[in-house]
């Protein structure tokens, strides 16, 4: 796209401002501006002024979930049919890997964080020895997509490298770059993060699938023949992945979608609730459930709405592709950006900016149909989150060892 037409997107846009500096640039410069403005989505800056940040809750109910109990009687007829879906080449699965280990004091991508002790184990690695489990199961490997953000692609794809992608199949690993949106100050105008540079960030992990299509991989899907995704966030060691009792039992459910959950610990818990919302799934999170939902209880004393998920997802890739088409809505982050000020970047006190980010949470009412799938608390969730207390590097490090991993 040349200048003249650049000038007259941003004019109707009422973006201007992005060409401030073009007068200064060198010619590379001025050709990734105005590569970079070629590339925003201006529709979405509409969001600031349409957003709904609540979600209705007039017609929630409660949903009801393979329990424990239920699970564990039909746990075999599952297992086979989940297997012989793996066996036929119809499982992959998507780590959800964008995000650096900046809240554990790591300047790295978290997948690459130590959590040994004795010996060196990455998240990364331990995530790969439990896809290698189910592989040794069924006796083959399924297709891994890692989706990675721009900031930390070359650091993970270099990283699998030096480690020999863990003994994984390197041609059933697939690394893919999360698409992004145009970050914009709080009165709406696009930031320029250098003079030449607009300032973007990843759209969310919402956009895990739309990002895959768009850098080609779905045709990996189509000629696979991959007809269900496991998609789960790389900070849970515990994940199962490709669990095929999981798989199983949303396939004989005849559901296209699948969620595993635990039992929340207190109404208060900081966990998204899996819920039905007007007859369709729907994950209400926690700062949106009202405390009386959250605290009411049903005819035996439990809680009313007790499943929390713990981003572990299995959808359907038809569907998928069917609703593709679909926007999912954006959820208005208000962040620190640095960003350009009459020339000099400036590193802002307050938030200062918006960030555009759709959530996984909100394919799933997408979907039509979601299986609640209940699951072991301290054998299947274990996330990193934080250096210490709460979902952090060491109770990761203690549900590991309880399950009998050496660190």
């Amino acid at each position: 796209m040349n200048i003249d037409k650049i000038k007259k997107l941003l004019e109707d846009n009422g973006q201007e401002q992005l060409l401030k500096y073009y007068g200064e640039l060198d010619e590379n410069k001025r050709a990734e501006l105005l590569e970079d403005i070629s590339r925003i989505d201006f529709s979405v800056m509409a969001c600031i002024n349409n957003h709904q940040t609540e979600k209705n809750l007039k017609k929630i109910a409660p949903i009801n979930a393979k329990s424990l109990d239920a699970i564990k009687a039909y746990s075999a007829e599952y297992r086979e049919e989940g297997l012989k879906l793996l066996r036929a080449g119809k499982v992959g699965a998507v780590i959800l890997a964008g995000g650096q280990g900046t809240r554990l004091g790591f300047d790295k991508p978290k997948g690459m964080y130590n959590i040994g002790v004795s010996r060196k184990l990455s998240i990364f690695g331990q995530l790969i020895n439990n896809a290698k489990e189910v592989a040794n199961e069924y006796g083959g490997y399924f297709h891994l997509f890692v989706m990675t953000s721009e900031i930390n692609n070359n650091d993970t794809v270099a990283f699998f490298k030096e480690n020999n992608y863990f003994g994984y199949p390197t041609d059933k690993i697939h690394f893919y770059v999360q698409d992004k949106e145009a970050i914009c100050g709080l009165d709406g105008k696009i930031l320029l993060c250098e003079k030449h540079r607009v300032a973007f960030s990843p759209n969310g992990n919402g956009g895990w699938y739309s990002s895959l299509v768009n850098s080609g991989l779905s045709d990996v899907l189509e000629k696979e023949g991959i007809e269900w995704l496991n998609v789960f966030a790389v900070d849970n060691v515990l994940q199962k992945i490709c669990d095929p009792v999981f798989i199983g039992a949303t396939s004989l459910d005849r559901s296209f979608c699948g969620a595993k959950v635990v039992r929340k610990a207190c109404p208060e818990e900081r966990v998204g609730v899996l819920c039905s919302n007007d007859g369709r799934p729907d994950i209400i999170e926690y700062y949106e459930l009202p405390k009386e939902l959250a605290e009411m209880e049903d005819e035996n004393g439990e809680l009313a709405y007790p499943y929390g998920v713990i981003l572990n997802y299995l959808f359907n890739v038809h569907v998928l592709n069917a609703i593709i088409s679909w926007k999912l809505p954006y959820h208005l982050a208000k962040k620190k950006v640095a960003h350009i000020v009459d020339g000099r970047k400036i590193e802002p006190d307050e938030p200062n900016a918006y960030k555009f980010e759709t959530l996984a949470v909100d394919m799933v009412r997408n979907m039509g149909s979601c299986l609640a799938f209940e699951v072991e608390r301290e054998k299947e969730f274990a996330p990193v989150k934080n250096a210490i207390g709460v979902d952090s590097v060491e109770s990761a490090r203690e549900l590991l060892q309880k399950n009998g991993i050496k660190l």
